[in-house]
């Protein structure tokens, strides 16, 4: 029983702290979609980060009442707390599949989606920075093309486009004088815009199922711990249940 009451101690703190870690991860998935959800075909891939937050939310009470459990043991409270942990189990699993299935899909939908905006971008070398969709992304993420720069040479060279150049928003922005000319390549980002943005949607993705992963344990070790405290009660008292 000692043992019990010290691990539902030590748990209840490290709900609180995973209570943070969850809605953090919610927040960047939220986010992350979001800002880029014109990539995206199906509206309900933010439902991972949804799902975190409403965990988040539901295991601060549960941290609480884990500790005061170890403290004073209270029939009410033990059953109350079992049904908490079911909860925020199910929430926890129903989250972790998302984000696994979301993680195996995001590299192929990434690729087609960008195809389609990349080469339906209308640009000339004397226009100024845009604010297209692509002129966005490639400013926020810091990058030129789907794979690399040289994509935007196969669209100008298809386009007659002469000299060849790529977009102002390719410039990096402490080159103020840049105007997309690629015999001064320094001056540019060079890495590909695919690879950046699903650097990080699949680091989203695996945050989230590792974390609902862990904390998937600590709740079955702390229903463990809390069963094992309420053998000790008689059984007509946890009507509750």
């Amino acid at each position: 029983r000692s043992f019990a009451r010290s691990l539902l101690r030590f748990l209840g703190f490290t709900f609180w702290g995973t209570a943070a870690a969850q809605a953090f991860g919610g927040v960047l998935v939220i986010l992350m979609f979001k800002n880029y959800r014109y990539l995206f075909q199906n509206s309900y891939l933010s439902l991972t980060g949804w799902l975190a937050l409403a965990t988040a939310l539901i295991l601060l009470p549960t941290g609480g009442l884990t500790v005061s459990i170890s403290v004073k043991c209270s029939r009410n409270q033990q059953g109350t707390l079992m049904y908490l942990l079911l909860l925020v189990f199910c929430l926890e699993m129903s989250s972790a599949t998302l984000a696994h299935i979301y993680y195996t899909r995001i590299a192929s939908q990434l690729e087609s989606a960008m195809d389609y905006l990349f080469y339906q971008h209308n640009w000339t070398c004397s226009q100024d920075p845009g604010s297209s969709t692509v002129d966005v992304m490639q400013r926020k993420l810091q990058c030129c093309g789907i794979h690399n720069y040289t994509d935007w040479l196969k669209a100008s060279a298809s386009s007659w486009h002469l000299p060849a150049c790529v977009p102002e928003s390719c410039c990096k922005e402490k080159q103020s004088h840049c105007r997309g000319d690629l015999y001064h390549l320094e001056q540019l980002f060079q890495e590909g815009c695919l690879k950046k943005l699903k650097d990080q949607l699949c680091f989203a993705m695996l945050y989230m199922f590792w974390c609902c992963t862990m904390l998937s344990i600590l709740e079955l070790l702390a229903g463990v711990s809390n069963g094992i405290l309420m053998r000790y009660q008689p059984f007509h008292d946890l009507g509750i249940l």
